[in-house]
This record gives C-alpha cells, structure tokens and sequence, in this order.
C-alpha cells in the first residue's frame, strides 16, 4: 500500500492548466509541456492518497480492469517502470485514455463514498508519458509467426488495440484505413487542444516496428469488398465504429451553414496540423450554435471559439445536472454531473431543457436563426417558452445510431441488432464465418476505454479461433462478469 495515511493528509488536486487567453490562441494541449508532465509537481502525494482497498472498485469502474491500486504504490515508491509494466498490462494505450477518458474509475473510487476520490487519470498519463521520455516503452515483437492472417478494418482505439495484441500473437495483420491516415476518430474527430497526434503516432510507429501493417487510403466496401477479404484473410475483424450520425429533419434542415459535428471537426484538425483544406466548414465571425451537450459537442465548442467565433451556444434537451451525485445513481456508479470541459471554461453558453423546432433561413437560403423551446423532464414544451437565437453555423453533436451500412456492412450481409450495431455472441463472431466485431460497431457509441477494452477481448477471441487456444489477456467486461460466477 502507499503511504497509509495519505488520503488523511492529502487533499485531490488535478493538473493545472494553461491560462484561457493563451491557449486560445493555439491548438496546442491545454496543459504547459502536456498532461503528463502538468501533475508531476504533486505526483507522489496524489499517488499516495490511493487507499489500496480490500476491493478495489475503481476495477470495476474501468472496463480495462486496470491495475489502479498497483500502479499508485508504485508512483508513491518511485519505481516508474514496474509502474509502467503494470499500466500496460491491461491498457495497450494509456497515454489515449490518460487524455480522452471520462474516468469512470475516479467516480467508482472508494475513497469518493465521502472525500474527493484519488487523482487516477493524471496518474495514469504521468506514468506513460514518463515511460516515453525515458525510452521505456518499446517495442514487443512476437518470437514466431503463426502463419494466420487477420484484416482488422477500421483504425481507432478498438481497431489498434484488436491489432497490437495479434500482432504480438503471432499473426500477420493488416489494417485497413480508409482516410489517408491511421487513428479514426482520435485522428480526426479529436481536437489537438485535447490530444496532440504526436502521441498517436509515437504510439503508431511501435506497432509498425512490431510488425503490424497500416493500409491506408483503402476504403473497404469500395476500393476492395467486404466478400475479397474474408477470402483472402483467415479472420476479419470489423471495427469501423458507429459512423451514422443522428440527424435531426426539422423544418429548414436543407438550409446552408448546418452540419454534422464530424464534417466540421475533421476539417479543423486537418487544418491544425498544416494541411490546407478547400472549402473548409468556419466558425470565424459567426454566431455558432451546436445542438448536443456531451464531449463531441465541447470539442466543436473549443474548435469553434479558436476560430474566432462571433458567440458559441451549447443546447442540451436535458435539464441540467446537479453538482452533487443523485440518490438514483449511487456510488459506484457513473453519476451524471455538471461537468466543466477545458473548452466549458474557455467561453460559450450552455442552454438545458431546450429543444429546436425549426430552422429560419435567410433570403441567400443559409441559416440564420433558431427556434427553440423550453421542454419539461418528460421533454413536452412548456407553452409561451418559444425563442429565436440567431445562427449562421449548426452543429449536430447528438451522438451516432448505429454503424454505417451501405457498403461493407451490406457486402458482408452480416446480421444487425434491434439498435443498428452489428450482431455479435460473446466471443465477437458475427454472423459470418470468419468475421469478427469490436468497439463502438457491434456495441454502439461509446467511450475509448470500453473501445480497447473490447478489442483486447476481441483479440483473445479471434486468436483462439485461429489457433485452438490463447494466451492473450482479455479484461472480463461487466456484461460478461455477470455470466461468470
């Protein structure tokens, strides 16, 4: 255990960030020098706070079943290797979910039931982007080659993490990307401000020296079918994420200046990193409104107000979150709370319990206003509340209601479930032989823990189909811990 008396003596503290009026003015990550290195000062205390409980529940709070309690020792103790060696031994990329995690381990967290719980998630992104600096991540090729091929198609969290971990295995694999880089959504969907794509492709360079292979500009269900590659491979492993955006046919919704958050986030980061992109979607000098209150919609906040937006307004149709945890949502459980962003503290308002009715144009046929409504808790309007708000940019951040199917999805004529995701059982098959499914695509949007969580899982399944046994890791998600008794 760490110091015993730590969460006596300590109170929590987080990593501090860059001052507003700086890092506005650049896309660079809110944190001076990085995450890893902001919470350094006050590492060994954080560290120290973390009780080692008889049953840890911050396990269950991560869907990695990461090793918190070990790894917190460690810290306390200076020995950041072991540290290290213990963070990878459930999590193939921590420095991702150091940065993009909503940490539902800290609100599981023992020490939460009536303090403020222990520091996790800097702890975590101080160890890996240690372990960089001092050149202790490296790579781990496989000592054989298993003469088995695996296509896994699509390269975000769940893609890479099912690759890493067959790549070590043994097997030959292949990673179809269909944009001109790897990293799906963490590529282009993620602000710089929230990760710098350094650490992406730090973390892309070790696969590729581990053997794994990067295929990109390659979009399957076009340039080659869904159908050629399950001849060609030994195992395909869908991982294509849920792209279908939830849209919202309202009256006005043809009207120029409204988009989905993943054409506008996309372009922006292009932009960021240097490329040039024609006809790019701006927030300069507009009245910006983006109609979604969860990350997604933050991240086009933060994008927006770095463009130099005119005003940025935030609506949720929920009413809005209290401080304190909610008697139906008990500890452990992940509470719904108001919850500050990096970009939530930059600028914009966020509106709760409003719904649009109606888009108003202009006479050029672009957007120019809302109409939107105050509703109740059972979303019904509450009359005389109707207002209009002016726009020339909509955003949609309201999620994604399944996995995109014309194309590959249709190829494979692979089953789907009630909710638009691919079908699966509990060993990631599909309906297809051969063919497999991970993260977001056969679960449905959700966060990146649970993403490389279930392409660790994944891996562990399709090495035992191509070989009769595996020695792979696999967290026990929740769903399965049930069945496990």
């Amino acid at each position: 255990m760490a110091d015993p008396r730590g969460f006596l003596q300590h109170g929590r503290e987080v990593a501090f960030r860059r001052p507003v009026p700086e890092r506005l003015r650049d896309w660079n990550e809110v944190y001076p020098g990085g995450a890893g290195k902001a919470l350094l000062p006050i590492i060994t205390t954080q560290a120290s706070r973390c009780m080692d409980c008889g049953i840890p529940f911050c396990h269950q709070g991560c869907p990695l079943g990461n090793l918190i309690p070990e790894w917190n020792d460690l810290v306390w103790r200076d020995d950041w290797e072991a540290a290290l060696e213990r963070l990878h031994a459930t999590n193939n990329f921590p420095e991702f979910t150091g940065r993009l995690c909503p940490a539902p381990c800290e609100t599981a967290c023992v020490l939460g039931i009536n303090q403020d719980s222990v520091t996790i998630k800097n702890v975590e992104v101080s160890i890996i982007d240690k372990g960089w600096e001092s050149g202790l991540v490296r790579p781990q090729a496989p000592e054989w080659l298993s003469g088995k091929t695996v296509a896994v198609i699509g390269s975000g969290p769940a893609g890479l993490a099912t690759a890493q971990q067959l790549t070590r295995a043994g097997h030959t694999v292949a990673v179809y990307e269909r944009s001109d880089r790897v990293g799906g959504l963490m590529r282009y969907g993620i602000p710089e401000f929230k990760m710098e794509k350094k650490f992406l492709d730090r973390r892309l360079g070790q696969m590729e020296r581990e053997g794994t292979v990067f295929r990109t500009g390659v979009h399957v269900g076009v340039d080659v079918t869904g159908p050629e590659l399950v001849d060609r491979f030994d195992a395909v492993v869908l991982t294509i994420g849920a792209g279908a955006a939830r849209d919202l046919p309202i009256g006005g919704r043809e009207l120029g200046g409204i988009h989905q958050a993943m054409e506008f986030l996309p372009q922006a980061n292009r932009v960021a990193i240097g490329e040039d992109v024609q006809g790019q979607i701006l927030a300069t000098g507009k009245n910006v409104v983006i109609i979604g209150g969860g990350d997604t919609g933050a991240d086009c906040l933060g994008t927006s107000l770095r463009q130099g937006a005119a005003s940025v307004t935030q609506l949720e149709i929920m009413a809005r979150p209290g401080q304190e945890r909610p008697e139906s949502q008990p500890w452990p459980t992940y509470p719904m709370l108001f919850r500050v962003s990096s970009a939530h503290e930059e600028g914009g308002d966020r509106v709760y319990s409003a719904s649009t009715k109606e888009f108003l144009g202009d006479e050029h046929g672009n957007v120019r206003a809302l109409r939107i409504v105050e509703v109740d808790a059972s979303f019904a309007e509450v009359p005389g509340t109707e207002q209009e708000i002016p726009a020339e940019l909509v955003l949609f951040a309201m999620g994604f209601v399944g996995v995109e199917q014309p194309g590959l999805v249709e190829q494979l004529e692979v089953e789907l479930d009630e909710r638009g995701n691919v079908a699966r059982d509990r060993d990631y098959a599909t309906s297809v032989d051969n063919v497999f499914v991970a993260g977001d695509a056969g679960r449905g949007q959700s966060l990146i823990v649970w993403a490389i969580a279930e392409g660790r899982s994944c891996a562990a399944a399709v090495d035992k189909f191509l070989t009769g046994g595996t020695t792979l890791p696999a967290p026990i998600l929740p769903t399965e811990r049930q069945l496990v008794v």
